[in-house]
């Protein structure tokens, strides 16, 4: 096992790189720059040489290897440079946001397993009974609500029934719990819903075709409680597909959260990537491309680790 993971790290450098040139070369495709779009918003009027000499202070005017390679130097040292928009340090600017972000993505990750997984298993064992079709209208319902619509009626909700609404200012976990709590768990759960929905379903179609295997025939024939059958011998090898869903959902959900963010007036990750797209800036978009790909690698080598230990086929090959 550690011999695999070592293995898997050492790819994970090479994918990185590769999406580290792609970014960059995509970025200086595209027309236009920060400096135009800072210095010559809203029709304003700059001289050419005054727009050149914003370019050189940002490093612009240099060749593109040797921006390339400025930049990763900085990634080797975790110096992510400064934001070309505002000029602070983009590792602060995105420091100040990313707690907000991966809490709102824990909470509906914890939520969504823990109403799928019950859900997802109930409407396997019952299938085709009015129990399965409540299961199935609720993971079908979550799928075609967006997150943010379910959010703003969750919102007039709040305000029309009980005359409240989430706090405005975003309070860390540790500094207030409560007031912490008041304001997240309303995203958390708008997305937690439909993020439930899928791996619920997921975990209904597992269990339904693990439920046909031979060996769960065997264990049925030598008298061992059906209790015993799907906890022991099914829901192990049922639940690989929904480990998969999980992960990935958890990293997607990171940077996904724009229109969520809007909503519920949260400065995260999310809405941050809008406003550099925005604003072409380079360094913030970079920075942000690689803090994504890293948490889904990172999440795609927890996900085989976690295969290791629920299919033990798996860790002995």
């Amino acid at each position: 096992m550690l011999r695999y993971a070592a293995r898997r790290i050492a790819l994970m450098v090479p994918t990185l790189l590769g999406v580290a040139l792609l970014t960059f070369v995509m970025l200086r495709i595209v027309p236009g720059d920060v400096v135009e779009v800072k210095l010559r918003a809203d029709g304003g009027y700059v001289t050419q040489e005054i727009i050149q000499r914003e370019r050189a202070r940002l490093g612009l005017d240099k060749p593109l290897p040797v921006q390339f390679l400025d930049w990763m130097r900085g990634l080797v040292t975790l110096d992510l440079g400064n934001s070309m928009w505002t000029g602070r340090p983009v590792a602060e600017e995105i420091g100040t946001r990313i707690g907000l972000t991966i809490q709102v993505a824990l909470m509906a990750a914890i939520i969504s397993v823990l109403i799928a997984i019950p859900l997802g298993t109930i409407s396997a064992l019952f299938r085709d009974t009015w129990i399965d079709y409540v299961v199935r209208i609720f993971t079908i319902a979550g799928l075609a609500v967006p997150s943010f619509w379910l959010g703003m009626l969750t919102l007039l909700l709040l305000l029309t029934v009980f005359h409240w609404s989430p706090p405005v200012t975003y309070t860390p976990f540790f500094e207030s719990p409560l007031q912490n709590m008041s304001q997240l768990i309303w995203p958390a759960l708008a997305v937690g819903y439909r993020y439930a929905a899928v791996v619920a379903r997921m975990v209904r179609s597992s269990i339904i075709e693990v439920m046909r295997e031979d060996y769960i025939r065997t264990a049925r024939a030598k008298g061992v409680f059906e209790r015993l059958v799907v906890s022991r011998h099914a829901m192990r090898n049922a639940l690989l597909p929904a480990v998969t869903v999980v992960g990935l959902e958890f990293a997607f959900l990171i940077g996904g959260l724009v229109v969520t963010e809007q909503v519920f007036n949260l400065n995260g990750i999310g809405r941050l990537f809008v406003e550099a797209v925005s604003r072409n800036d380079f360094m913030l978009i970079q920075a942000l491309v690689m803090l994504l790909a890293v948490v889904f690698v990172t999440m795609n080598l927890l996900v085989d680790m976690l295969y290791g230990v629920l299919d033990p086929r798996v860790r002995h090959g």
